[in-house]
């Protein structure tokens, strides 16, 4: 059966849309992350955690900041600011329940975990939806 090219186009520009949002969220998740481990985080610790340089770093900072995401304080620390922590909260509730649904599938913890990363950035809110109902289930009908 063919498909109309339309459906095509429609799921390369769905795509297209979470890949633009994906290093932010990373991005965005990690400051998180670091900053409840650390408290205080700076430029380096994020490149080094993510295995790119400085400069790639001081560049997406930038753009985070000037969303209003993030306050850097110069060769000091990065915070989130209350638009980046409900960010990050909404990024955290999305990953969990993947990585949730994953592990009711059977699959490991650990490829659960690394897999949810991926595909917590490319699935709609309904199908988010879905997963949860089905997880919540699943757990509820396990007890």
């Amino acid at each position: 059966m063919k498909k109309k090219i339309s459906n095509y186009i429609e799921s390369f520009q769905k795509v297209r849309k979470a890949h633009r949002y994906e290093l932010v969220d990373d991005y965005i998740e990690l400051i998180h992350n670091l900053n409840i481990e650390f408290g205080e985080i700076r430029q380096i610790d994020i490149a080094t955690r993510l295995g790119v340089s400085q400069p790639t770093v001081a560049k997406m900072l930038k753009r985070l900041s000037s969303h209003g995401l993030i306050i850097q304080i110069p060769y000091r620390s990065i915070f989130l600011t209350t638009k980046g922590k409900i960010r990050a909260k909404k990024i955290l509730i999305r990953h969990q329940i993947v990585e949730n649904f994953l592990l009711i599938l059977g699959i490991d913890a650990k490829t659960a975990r690394l897999d949810s990363e991926g595909i917590e950035h490319h699935v709609s809110d309904i199908t988010l939806a879905v997963f949860k109902k089905f997880y919540e289930n699943h757990k509820y009908n396990s007890k």
